[in-house]
């Protein structure tokens, strides 16, 4: 007759021998790759998608949400000055096929802030303390024809689309999936992220840029002040860290160019309203 031992069940046996912690931070990270790629399949989908927006769409998001917008000028100089960059853009643009529905309307800043930026609905911004550092009107055109390549590259809804598309997931994982939260977003995306372009669409908007003043003016003098501005003004970071191709590869890319293609005529003076 065999004998049988009753043995009792060893402590832990139906629980893993692997610190908790660090299987919590094992399924931390899977779910954090997961999301990541998720997010980049919609950032991939919406940078394919923004463009085919209409621009009368794009206004509509401007007219709802203008207090995000810079109000316009006041003074008779201001309105001058407006004026005159609105001229200089209809004849820079004289030689492009502008997309349907578009009306590109420039505004002036009476602001110190050297810039100038595209953003939705056809808007373009130009700062007083951009302008006080240009000098000659094809300088001053090279920065206006820039910023309507963004315009017409349809960069800044692009960009919109993109960052929208990602903030709106992390909403919707933080559980932010109502209309409210919605329109928080819209109104805080609406302007900062179409001032951030990638490399690639900043090059592309200098190479067409470069064609308008070439057309207009017979040569692209002057074409490559804002980025001599920009390399005096101090030291720039380096390339893989900024959005921005580095102004010493611009301005060697607007000297090819220019000796590429036949260089006529001097560079046009600016008027005196900008001079004042």
């Amino acid at each position: 007759m065999s004998n049988y031992e009753n043995r009792p069940v060893p402590e832990g046996i139906n629980y893993s021998q692997e610190n908790p912690l660090k299987e919590f931070f094992l399924l931390l990270l899977a779910a954090g790759g997961a999301l990541l790629v998720l997010l980049l399949i919609l950032s991939l989908a919406a940078q394919k998608l923004a463009p085919l927006v209409p621009f009368s769409l794009e206004e509509k998001l401007v007219s709802r949400y203008a207090e995000q917008f810079p109000a316009p000028p006041e003074s008779e100089r201001a309105q001058l000055i407006e004026n005159y960059l609105q001229q200089l853009a209809e004849q820079l643009l004289e030689s492009q096929r502008l997309p349907e529905g578009l009306n590109l309307k420039i505004h002036y800043l009476p602001s110190k802030t050297v810039n100038a930026f595209a953003t939705l609905g056809g808007n373009v911004y130009i700062l007083d303390g951009l302008l006080e550092q240009m000098d000659s009107e094809n300088a001053l055109a090279m920065v206006v024809a820039h910023e309507i390549a963004h315009i017409i590259n349809r960069d800044p809804i692009v960009a919109m689309g993109r960052g929208l598309t990602v903030s709106l997931a992390l909403a919707s994982v933080a559980g932010l999936s109502n209309s409210g939260a919605a329109d928080w977003l819209i109104q805080q995306l609406g302007l900062a992220t179409v001032m951030s372009f990638t490399r690639d669409q900043e090059r592309a908007a200098d190479a067409m840029a470069l064609d308008m003043l070439q057309a207009h003016y017979g040569n692209v003098q002057g074409a490559g002040r804002l980025f001599a501005v920009m390399s005096e003004g101090g030291i720039a970071p380096p390339e893989l860290l900024s959005t921005h191709p580095l102004s010493d590869k611009r301005i060697a890319a607007i000297q090819a160019y220019a000796q590429s293609h036949p260089q006529q005529g001097e560079p046009y003076p600016l008027p005196e309203l900008i001079q004042q």
